[in-house]
């Protein structure tokens, strides 16, 4: 209960900042995409609930001959690239932190085609609310793999505190100032989650 107060003071407290700097982003990813600026995804929440997450789109919808969409690296634009650097495109959302879908800190909410794919100890991630940034993100975010960052992610979920919460929100800060971790390497995004062949 108390993480839920902290949660809603920081994002209420800061709402006219936030939404401020959200409606110019929308209206510059608008202009670049000509399109909906908003993306909403289904992913796996708390106890496996699945939730809508919002966010900004940072990429065109091109399809190849087939219909299919292209691969990431083809459709992320300039634009999007520059607001996945500076995490401009997870502003969205502190909507769904508002709702109670997720936390500020937590792990971060995958596809909800994941679910059915985790060991018993990576599903742990799930025991708590998703996160807009986690201690994964501050610890390798997309340069490290998945196994890594379940690790990580069930670690929070065994050591979760208030002070732990404050000092990765600090760490995210500097994340963002610094660019750190936004691809992994070779790849626009991270590479897909195909499930793992043993128990973590």
């Amino acid at each position: 209960m108390f993480k839920r107060v902290f949660d809603l003071v920081l994002v209420l407290g800061t709402l006219p900042i936030w939404s401020c700097i959200l409606i110019v982003a929308s209206f510059v990813a608008w202009l670049d995409l000509k399109s909906s600026p908003f993306f909403f995804q289904k992913r796996g929440g708390k106890d496996g609930k699945v939730i809508t997450v919002y966010k900004l789109k940072t990429m065109t919808d091109e399809k190849d001959k087939d219909g299919k969409l292209l691969e990431d690296e083809y459709r992320i634009t300039r634009i999007g690239n520059l607001f996945r650097k500076l995490s401009l495109d997870e502003l969205p959302s502190l909507i769904n932190v508002l709702k109670g879908d997720m936390s500020l800190v937590g792990p971060r909410p995958l596809l909800e085609e994941y679910l059915p794919l985790y060991s018993n100890e990576q599903a742990r991630r799930h025991n708590v609310r998703p996160g807009v940034t986690g201690y994964a993100q501050v610890n390798g975010r997309n340069t490290i793999g998945w196994d890594k960052k379940f690790k990580l992610d069930t670690w929070y979920v065994d050591n979760q505190s208030l002070w732990l919460d404050i000092k990765i929100l600090l760490k995210t800060v500097g994340k963002v100032v610094s660019r750190d971790d936004i691809n992994e390497a070779g790849q626009a995004t991270a590479t897909p989650f195909k499930g793992s062949s043993n128990e973590l």
